[in-house]
């Protein structure tokens, strides 16, 4: 895991908004020439509404014209790492695909593991053709 994208995803997670959970979230997203983009978790009185850090990195880096990327980091300070909710999950393997996900806390623990791991028998649109 490069060191800079675990670095740009705990620089990211100073950002969080997190007012009503405390549980601030950061990432970075590599893209495929190794641009890095970040964010952190954006909560919002209406919990619907709150978005995950790992989608605003990643909506981040489409909104820039990325489409093809290496590989994800996602930081908490949790005791034990914390890997990418359900959401997460489906739009990490939508837009970057198969990729490497690295998870980290605070006190250094981490842990890695493939998209397909995380998000078996994945719903895409290779599901939608008829």
């Amino acid at each position: 895991m490069s060191t800079a994208l675990l670095d740009a995803a705990w620089k990211a997670r100073q950002n969080a908004c997190c007012e009503y959970s405390g549980f601030a979230v950061g990432a970075a997203v590599e893209a495929s020439d190794g641009r890095i983009y970040s964010g952190c978790n954006i909560e919002n009185a209406s919990y619907g509404l709150t978005v995950c850090a790992e989608r605003v990195a990643i909506w981040k880096a489409l909104s820039e014209g990325v489409r093809e990327f290496r590989r994800i980091a996602v930081v908490t300070a949790a005791e034990s790492v914390t890997p990418p909710c359900g959401a997460c999950r489906q739009i990490i393997w939508e837009y970057c695909g198969d990729i490497p996900v690295t998870a980290s806390n605070a006190t250094g623990d981490r842990q890695s593991w493939e998209m397909h791991d995380l998000l078996p028998d994945a719903f895409d649109c290779a599901k939608l053709k008829r």
